[in-house]
């Protein structure tokens, strides 16, 4: 059979392949279903909306917000903007001593404010048409506050210098604070002088109190008996060293063993052996002695008493001119100066005799035996104490002077403090190692009070560095006087330590922490009751 010619052929007919159908399709259906989606995508979101955790509704019940204070239409949140706002310009307008307009301010966020509680006292929302007046009339006020230039800016400005008068009012008295309070601490209550005096009149009037204490030698005898448990405390206050003793001798096992050495001052001596001696403490020796009594305490051996009789050290510590007139006061305390405080570094000379005692200061209460400080093993050290360094505050750099070349070559400024007020000393190594010969050097190097400024404890860092044991923390707690103390601590605690300025004698002393002195006096005593001493 003959063949078309090419020009004559029938055009051959393209099929479209199934895929590209299948493709269309599926175009088309997808399409579809994202055109159902977007018509629900609104009633989902109100429903998601309406239908609120049962947490959400009770924080937004918390806030006291309601469904109409939400909506983007409330009238109610748009009262309560106003009134934020204008309270803001109401103290702005106050400080600018414009009263008038405080007054209008004040009239309307009243306004504002009565007709939000009868809404809420009805559970109606606010209209609009009942709200609109106060709304336009908080508008102009609002406005009229801009025109007075009360805007943020001038806002800030006044509530920055407003903030810097009150830190400056803060400053000022806390420093009124912090000096009265150490004035009151330094104070000697009326009823302790009534006391003292009182004392001091029954002793020279009372001839039995003084043979009493004459005949009395088995006690002189155990004065010097180095197998006996031997306390020393150098106080003038009369009642603080009566507790020290009577507590003491109420929690020890064998209080006819301990021996009890006081020093006091010549104003106070006859009083303080006249209380001792009419009062009995379980079976506890108590020995008086009074600081005049020692010669060697002069101004040949003592820096201190060397001190006291340079005019600028007298300006500085009793005219409170000299010297930099930024020191805080309690710097410039003159019991800083006083020998009764400065005893304890001259307690080998003072007891010749004894080869261990335990220092107590007159602010502490005993809760528990301490005959068990006698045996403890110090290591060849001097000095049993306990470490106060749990926090960076009782670190060496704390108490001394860094910057003076002294103090930065020998003493590591991260050395761990510890403190006085019960302290273990073995006498017979501190003669041997001359420690009140360390004492003496650094406290004439201290004569311009460049090393430290304040009281014994940085002198007694000085002197017993690298020569003083670690203690058990539970055998000295501290701080009853000045902060708030773990009770577990203080139930665990041997001996309490009241330092700070609120002693428990005085009437600025911590009230949850009297009755742990308390209890140690007896109220009863005629004299104390005589001296109103409560």
């Amino acid at each position: 059979m003959r063949r078309r010619g090419t020009d004559f052929r029938r055009p051959v007919r393209r099929r479209i392949p199934n895929v590209f159908w299948l493709t269309i399709c599926g175009l088309v259906i997808l399409l579809f279903i994202l055109v159902l989606s977007r018509e629900n995508q609104h009633p989902t979101s109100r429903s998601a909306y309406n239908k609120r955790s049962p947490r959400h509704e009770k924080f937004l019940e918390g806030l006291n917000i309601t469904d109409e204070m939400l909506s983007p239409d409330s009238v109610t949140r748009q009262l309560n903007d106003q009134i934020s706002l204008a309270k803001s310009f109401l103290v702005i307008a106050k400080e600018s001593n414009n009263l008038q307009f405080a007054w209008e301010l004040s009239a309307q966020i009243r306004n504002s404010q009565i007709l939000l509680s009868n809404a809420a006292l009805r559970r109606t929302p606010l209209t609009i048409s009942e709200s609109e007046t106060a709304v336009r009339d908080m508008a102009l006020l609002l406005f009229q506050a801009q025109q007075l230039h009360y805007d943020s800016a001038t806002m800030i400005m006044r509530l920055k210098a407003k903030i810097q008068g009150l830190e400056e009012q803060m400053s000022s008295i806390n420093e009124k604070s912090a000096k009265y309070g150490q004035i009151a601490a330094e104070e000697v209550p009326k009823s302790l002088y009534c006391l003292g005096v009182r004392l001091t009149g029954e002793w020279f009037r009372n001839a039995y109190l003084q043979r009493k204490l004459k005949e009395n030698r088995q006690a002189a005898l155990k004065l010097k008996d180095n197998s006996l448990y031997h306390f020393c405390v150098f106080s003038d206050n009369i009642v603080a060293t009566s507790v020290v003793v009577n507590s003491t001798s109420l929690n020890s096992k064998n209080p006819d063993k301990v021996v009890f050495h006081l020093v006091t001052d010549e104003v106070n001596y006859a009083a303080m052996k006249a209380w001792f001696t009419m009062n009995s403490f379980g079976g506890v020796t108590v020995d008086v002695q009074k600081i005049e009594d020692f010669s060697w305490l002069n101004a040949s051996y003592v820096p201190v008493l060397k001190q006291l009789q340079d005019s600028e050290t007298q300006s500085y510590y009793f005219s409170g001119s000299g010297g930099d007139n930024r020191t805080p006061i309690k710097f410039r305390n003159p019991k800083y100066l006083s020998m009764l405080n400065h005893l304890r570094f001259y307690i080998p000379e003072v007891f010749p005799a004894l080869k261990k005692v335990v220092f107590l200061d007159d602010d502490v209460v005993v809760q528990k035996d301490l005959s068990p400080l006698f045996s403890l093993n110090l290591n060849g050290n001097v000095n049993g104490a306990v470490e106060t360094c749990m926090e960076t505050f009782h670190r060496y750099h704390k108490y001394l002077n860094y910057s003076h070349p002294l103090i930065r070559e020998h003493f590591d400024p991260d050395a761990c403090g510890w403190a006085f007020g019960m302290n273990v000393f073995d006498l017979v190594e501190w003669r041997q190692r001359n420690v009140t010969g360390i004492y003496h050097y650094w406290q004439e190097k201290n004569v311009d009070r460049t090393l430290w400024k304040l009281g014994t404890l940085p002198p007694g860092l000085l002197t017993f560095y690298g020569l003083t044991e670690p203690l058990n923390p539970s055998w000295h707690v501290l701080g009853l006087g000045y902060t708030n103390v773990d009770p577990q601590v203080i139930e665990k605690g041997a001996v309490l330590h009241f330092n700070g300025n609120s002693k428990p004698w005085l009437k600025i002393g911590m009230e949850k922490y009297k009755p742990l002195w308390d209890k140690y006096v007896d109220y009863s005593h005629p004299l104390l009751q005589h001296c109103n001493v409560h």
